[in-house]
């Protein structure tokens, strides 16, 4: 065997490893699935603390007393 051939050879291999690496029977998916399911209960957790800091802004700034920034000067006051 030439010394090209070992080279061909040695590449082909590598490829086709790396190829059957990445096709790799369901236990990736169960994980994949996992970390997504995992992510989205996060993201959902996020999305529900937001929205409960926009209803405080809307509160602060629709409050039609103006109690909030008159106790919001205070406390700087303080």
């Amino acid at each position: 065997m030439s010394f090209w051939s070992a080279i061909v050879l040695i590449v082909l291999i590598t490829a086709v490893a790396k190829y059957l690496h990445g096709r790799r029977p369901g236990d990736d998916r169960i994980e994949d699935t996992e970390h997504a399911t995992r992510r989205e209960a996060e993201l959902e957790h996020e999305v529900k603390e937001l929205r409960e800091r926009l209803q405080v802004l809307e509160r602060i700034a629709t409050d039609p007393a103006r109690r909030t920034a008159e106790e919001i000067e205070k406390l700087r006051d303080e």
